[in-house]
């Protein structure tokens, strides 16, 4: 059996500790590699993904000078290449690239903050500082925000990104921040019609996350943003579909206009179960036909509901297709659905399961099937 992937192991092993170890080698005199590659090494096993990561800062700090601003100037000088500048999207970086955000937030935070925003500046131009800038904004919300204003021109686009992605509300794995969309959008003003599409992704998430509480201003801002026109049609199109995505998936009316599928215009759904007895790790299949009297964008997702122990339910809603009805052609897809029994994220149970079929974000059809 082939061994199971390992995201931990793979960011955190001697290869790259090793390339770390051999960065600092040659920035901070009297840096012992072989030393601290094995002392780094040997606390691993015991520490899951962002542990290690504290790890490797906690090995790194006693080779460093105790003031602070002099330590930054020690892990500058150890910093890698800037990431590749002719790249536009999916380069974040490597994690082992962490310790001057970890550090930056223990010796900096208090005493030396414009040090250590200098020293984040140059840090995200090699791995996301994302994490380590938001301890920043909470203690100094109004002098961070006052740098993120003039990153949010920087000719370097993690910078940029850094701006979005540092102060959205629900990062993941992230701590959280104590802004208010008041504090944040007029940035997000400044970044829409950024050119690079890691920066564009960045701001449509930090409006997915504020659509969660904020549907109104959301719907408000894309509106404005369309009107503008500084963006580009295609992508405003694709950054509107990104951020709504929560929204379309609570089947919310305004989401749904913005991205023109109308949830008034009524539609008739047939839908078959084609293997109404599903077991255990096959797969659910099913067909459903949209009828419509009048030309009619639509937006096709499908719920199922989950039998869960002692007699809840759980319910997970899931994208099926989007395409054109006329009063001539229906639309029609057909979806097989794979139903893992040894999924970690969402366990599954045997049971009468139901799946319900939303056009516009309308429920139009429901039926049963049975997991065994």
């Amino acid at each position: 059996m082939a061994e199971r992937y390992s995201m931990k192991d793979d960011l955190f092993n001697a290869r790259t500790v090793g390339q770390l170890a051999g960065e600092f080698a040659q920035a901070v005199p009297g840096f012992d590699p072989t030393r601290f590659t094995a002392e780094a090494l040997a606390g691993f096993p015991d520490r899951e993904l962002m542990a290690r990561m504290d790890w490797l800062a906690d090995c790194i700090e006693p080779h460093l000078a105790a003031d602070f601003p002099t330590m930054a100037d020690q892990l500058e000088a150890a910093m890698p290449a800037r990431l590749d500048p002719t790249r536009a999207d999916d380069d974040f970086g490597h994690f082992i690239h962490a310790v001057p955000g970890i550090l930056a937030v223990r010796h900096g935070l208090e005493h030396h903050r414009a040090r250590a925003m200098t020293l984040m500046y140059h840090a995200t131009q090699r791995f996301s500082m994302e994490f380590y800038i938001r301890p920043f904004l909470n203690r100094w919300p109004e002098e961070t925000l006052g740098d993120l204003a003039r990153w949010a021109g920087d000719e370097n686009y993690h910078v940029r990104r850094l701006v979005s992605e540092g102060t959205r509300p629900k990062l993941p794995w992230a701590k959280g921040v104590a802004l208010t969309p008041d504090q944040t959008v007029s940035l997000l003003d400044r970044l829409h019609d950024d050119a690079t599409r890691y920066v564009t992704r960045s701001v449509a998430n930090h409006l997915n996350d504020l659509s969660k509480t904020h549907d109104n201003l959301v719907l408000n801002r894309l509106a404005a943003w369309q009107k503008g026109g500084a963006q580009t049609p295609k992508e405003l199109t694709w950054m509107m579909r990104h951020a709504l995505r929560t929204l379309i998936k609570q089947g919310h009316g305004g989401a749904m206009r913005a991205l023109g599928f109308d949830a008034a215009v009524p539609v008739d759904v047939d839908l078959e179960i084609e293997t109404p007895q599903v077991a255990m790790g096959e797969a659910l299949v099913f067909a459903c036909t949209v009828h419509a009297a009048v030309d009619l964008p639509v937006l096709v997702d499908y719920r199922i509901s989950f039998e869960r122990p002692g007699g809840k339910t759980g319910q997970k809603v899931f994208k099926l297709k989007q395409g054109q009805a006329t009063p001539t052609t229906p639309f029609a897809v057909r979806k097989t659905h794979k139903l893992k029994g040894d999924a970690t994220t969402f366990r599954l149970y045997p049971g009468r399961h139901q799946i319900t079929v939303q056009v516009n974000g309308v429920d139009r059809a429901q039926a049963d099937f049975d997991l065994t």
